[in-house]
């Protein structure tokens, strides 16, 4: 996975901290400079290489979505704004996520994710960060197996361990690729190529079998190449 250089944008130095802070959590960004309104943001971008912006938007002189709107070639940028009314305008400018304040980490971790996915182009070298028993595991795509929801929690089944994570399963799906996973169950998501056999009621994986509901059963079949 190749590092992100970021840009902050912001004119709270206690909100630029704030996201410095949690970008240096995750090892794939590489925050450059903070900027505390967009004129220092257009200096810097004239002789860098940005990759990511966290972008305020209430700014003096000019706000965030104003300087989007004229910023040629833009990076990719993530919103940080307290005010939610400006999301559906600011997605027409490339914009791939919005965090609205104050910001948990574990929502700034899927907006990262989201930007990581955008970025690597196959499934192969996709990773995702997984916060579990307060550290940040990055795992690899291409090694899960399946995933299992538990109450607030999921467990993500690799070929090398079990993690558990705070996060809900609809979140969790949102952040895979549509084509290499499919939801079996309710309560399960399964890498479609780590599949071994398929029966009336199950998926085997291994050791593991995994239900299938009789709701997504048709959807399930029709995902795979059956001859």
């Amino acid at each position: 996975m190749r590092e992100l250089n970021c840009l902050i944008i912001d004119d709270e130095p206690i909100a630029r901290e704030g996201i410095l802070d949690y970008c240096n959590e995750i090892s794939s960004l590489n925050v450059v400079a903070l900027c505390k309104n967009v004129f220092q943001a257009n200096h810097f971008l004239e002789n860098n290489q940005i990759d990511l912006i966290f972008l305020d938007i209430n700014m003096p002189l000019v706000s965030g979505i104003d300087w989007l709107k004229d910023l040629k070639n833009s990076p990719s940028i993530i919103m940080t704004t307290a005010y939610e009314e400006y999301a559906l305008e600011s997605f027409e400018y490339n914009v791939l996520d919005y965090l609205v304040k104050p910001i948990s980490f574990e929502r700034f971790l899927k907006a990262v994710n989201k930007v990581n996915h955008y970025y690597d182009s196959d499934t192969e070298n996709k990773v995702l960060f997984l916060k579990s028993k307060k550290q940040l595991k990055k795992i690899r795509m291409i090694d899960i197996l399946f995933v299992e929801a538990m109450q607030n929690y999921i467990k993500v089944v690799t070929l090398e361990e079990i993690i558990i994570t705070h996060i809900s399963l609809k979140s969790f799906k949102d952040q895979l690729p549509e084509d290499n996973f499919i939801q079996t169950h309710k309560s399960y998501i399964v890498s479609k190529y780590k599949v071994d056999k398929i029966t009336e009621n199950q998926i085997i994986i291994g050791d593991y079998k995994i239900p299938i509901s009789i709701r997504l059963r048709k959807a399930i079949l029709n995902s795979f190449n059956i001859i």
